[in-house]
């Protein structure tokens, strides 16, 4: 294993001697297309202004990706390579282990699915470039050894090709239940998932807490408000830049808040239900009650079956 790291060490080193404020600046920008703040913005477009199934579908991906890779770090234990190595420069700030790379991880599920839902050249050009710059940008910048990201591919991978084939039988599923008990998987399964592992990683809060706001405020807005990501590119644009300042205000907000509490844990929870329920209910009832935002026909089975149809978007 020591050998694998000194090679991975020599990799890093020789990309970093090529280090100036040019390259420094680019990678860094790859590096924040795989933060969480990106993230927090390319998920409600798509939900909000492209497609509301495919967005929410994407969501629940993404989230159960960075549980699993919370989950594995802690497992592995690996060390970051500026942890390892001292001639190896850390050039952005990170926390956790280093196995496998979460950045890599989350750009393999979200673009793939994004290129396997939206057969178009430049969705594919950009997928294609990020699936190769922002795990390149972990090395260059000192975060993570080349197995970290190999780690990450093969992961993201897996669990994007296991999501394609398994996400249509586990909705069709999860729609012939009523919906006190689709209300109690939405809670259940989070809930479960920060029990069997919160003690090794805290961290696991984060993708919990967003899953059950955003699983209740679905099954809430599929019954009381039927919003679709449909209108003008106008209206799409307004949409978006609404619900995001708003979500941004209510993520930064909040996580000001735990500066004047002690319990970090429960705010960190709170804090990322009360996002993922912004997204998926609070902001698609505004969007309709302004007129930005129209109306779907149905319930989320008859859309989905209208989709599988060729009727729906």
């Amino acid at each position: 294993m020591e050998s694998l790291l000194d090679w991975g060490v020599a990799v890093i080193v020789w990309l970093q001697q090529w280090s100036g404020p040019v390259l420094d600046s680019l990678f860094k920008a790859f590096t924040w297309m795989g933060n969480e703040g990106c993230y927090l913005l390319i998920l409600p477009f798509v939900y909000w202004c492209i497609d509301r199934g495919y967005g929410a579908r994407l969501a629940v991906l993404l989230l159960f990706s960075v549980y699993l890779n919370a989950v594995v770090k802690s497992l592995a234990h690996q060390p970051r390579p500026f942890q390892y190595d001292p001639a190896v420069k850390m050039m952005v700030n990170v926390g956790g282990g280093g196995f496998p790379s979460g950045h890599t991880q989350g750009t393999v599920v979200v673009w793939g699915f994004l290129m396997s839902r939206f057969q178009r050249p430049w969705v594919w050009t950009i997928g294609m470039v990020m699936m190769v710059f922002v795990p390149l940008s972990r090395s260059y910048l000192g975060v993570h050894f080349p197995t970290d990201l190999l780690g990450g591919y093969v992961i993201g991978a897996i669990l994007l090709l296991l999501w394609l084939r398994l996400e249509s039988p586990i909705e069709k599923w999860l729609s012939g239940k009523g919906l006190l008990w689709q209300l109690g998987a939405a809670v259940g399964i989070p809930l479960f998932l920060v029990t069997i592992f919160i003690a090794r990683e805290t961290y696991i809060l984060v993708p919990a807490g967003t899953l059950m706001g955003l699983g209740v405020g679905i099954l809430l807005e599929r019954r009381w408000i039927g919003f679709e990501a449909e209108g003008s590119w106008n209206q799409r644009a307004f949409r978006f830049v609404l619900g995001a300042a708003i979500l941004l205000a209510i993520h930064w907000g909040v996580k000001t808040a735990v500066l004047f509490v002690g319990s970090d844990a429960v705010f960190r929870f709170f804090r990322y239900l009360v996002v993922g329920f912004w997204i998926t209910f609070v902001s698609p009832w505004i969007f309709v009650k302004l007129g930005l935002a129209g109306k779907g026909t149905g319930t989320a089975t008859h859309q989905t079956a209208a989709r599988r149809s060729g009727e729906g978007p």
